[in-house]
């Protein structure tokens, strides 16, 4: 690689693999340029969109450990750089794709683990991690709800006996 531009490519591309989570190759063929301006208007912050050269953007991927992308780069290629969540990313690729078949899911990886297609669609049916969180806490909260019901109920059952005996000795006393 005498060529200092596919050198300073080849090093960009290691930096973005580098400070992202996830990544997910997309094949763009037949998608117009508005249609790419949708695109990565839809992935927002959480992701960049990057078209990129197969070669380079392989090169890139082996020298920081990456083998999922091995074999699947061949034709218009772009690569979704993840820097927030995850599952947001493969929704929106997920949905567009629904709405512009033309781009095509090759595949990705995740914290170091290869995804394909249909990993990147299992992705994508996942509740945002915010709605994980909120629903552990639900079921950590009810939890405690139980346990200080549970912790409870010795005192208030000890308390309507002793109420009970006191019904039934005025009760008894009356009746002497």
């Amino acid at each position: 690689m005498a060529n200092p531009e596919k050198a300073a490519a080849v090093a960009e591309l290691k930096e973005q693999f580098s400070v992202s989570n996830a990544a997910v190759l997309t094949e763009y063929r037949g998608l117009s340029v508005a249609q790419l301006k949708q695109l990565r208007r839809a992935l927002g912050e959480e992701a960049e969109y990057a078209v990129v050269k197969n070669t380079l953007a392989g090169i890139a991927a082996q020298e920081v450990g990456i083998d999922a992308f091995e074999g699947k780069l061949n034709g218009p290629s772009a690569i979704a750089f993840v820097a927030g969540d995850p599952v947001a990313v493969a929704k929106s690729l997920r949905d567009f794709a629904k709405e512009n078949p033309e781009l095509i899911l090759k595949g990705g990886y995740m914290d170091g683990a290869a995804l394909d297609e249909d990993g990147i669609k299992k992705l994508a049916d996942l509740e945002s991690r915010e709605v994980l969180l909120a629903k552990v806490a639900g079921a950590a909260q009810a939890s405690l709800s139980k346990a200080a019901a549970l912790f409870q109920a010795p005192l208030s059952k000890t308390v309507r006996t002793a109420e009970a005996l006191r019904a039934k000795v005025e009760e008894t006393g009356e009746a002497a």
